[in-house]
């Protein structure tokens, strides 16, 4: 299969067409070696516009999803960043060519290995791996990197978790994909003040939702 080509074709004809992208968000994704972190069974599939699975429960990130998370980060070099939901590390890899450095946390330790492994290949020396259910933020007992100029929540929830609200910089964004499927929002949330956020939805789509990331179930009488 020539990458080169079906890269060239992704940008092209899928992202150029549905993104106002910036420059500097083309050229990175014109190095960027998606296929590295896709598995054997799907690379084919790797600049296709559907969801590749990693796992049961877990899936690629689009990469017209990848690309308007790069445009709407807007990140600068001198961002620390917390990624929820490493996968395959691919999402982590881009951030991690615009920020300083990226936490990325995966509840399935398989899937943190292969995270791991796949940014090692790839020479991506400024992301951390950790095992862990990061709903809950990045433990303090990892190391107190929070706050954060930047998190991103790569799969669904019911609804943005207080502790990762609690870890966003004054100043700072999230995004995070919120609701049930099939239509889930990308919501954009910046922490304006100690106490005050302000939130701006984005787009509809619908991602699978993360471990333990379902709404709370409700008693019935």
């Amino acid at each position: 299969m020539n990458y080169e080509r079906a890269r060239y074709n992704m940008i092209e004809q899928q992202l150029r067409t549905s993104e106002a992208l910036s420059s500097a968000v083309i050229d990175l994704l014109y190095a960027d070696q998606r296929e590295n972190y896709v598995p054997d069974a799907y690379r084919a599939l790797a600049f296709t516009d559907c969801s590749i699975p990693l796992s049961p429960t877990a899936a690629m990130l689009t990469p017209k999803l990848e690309a308007r998370i790069l445009q709407t980060a807007d990140l600068k070099r001198s961002d620390r960043v917390l990624e929820i939901g490493a996968g395959s590390g691919h999402m982590a890899a881009l951030l991690a060519e615009r920020a300083q450095q990226v936490w990325t946390m995966e509840i399935d330790p398989a899937l943190a290995e292969f995270a791991r492994r796949n940014l090692a290949n790839d020479g991506v020396a400024n992301v951390t791996v950790e095992v862990g259910d990061g709903l809950a933020g990045l433990p303090a007992s990892v190391a107190n990197h929070a706050p954060f100029d930047f998190i991103l929540v790569s799969g669904g929830v019911a609804e943005i978790p207080a502790a990762l609200l609690a870890q966003l910089k004054v100043g700072g964004r999230l995004l995070a994909f919120v609701g049930e499927s099939p239509v889930m929002t990308l919501r954009l949330v910046t922490r304006q003040t100690e106490t005050a956020y302000g939130s701006t939805d984005l787009l509809e789509t619908d991602v699978p939702l993360l471990q333990n990331a379902g709404p709370t179930e409700r008693f019935s009488f």
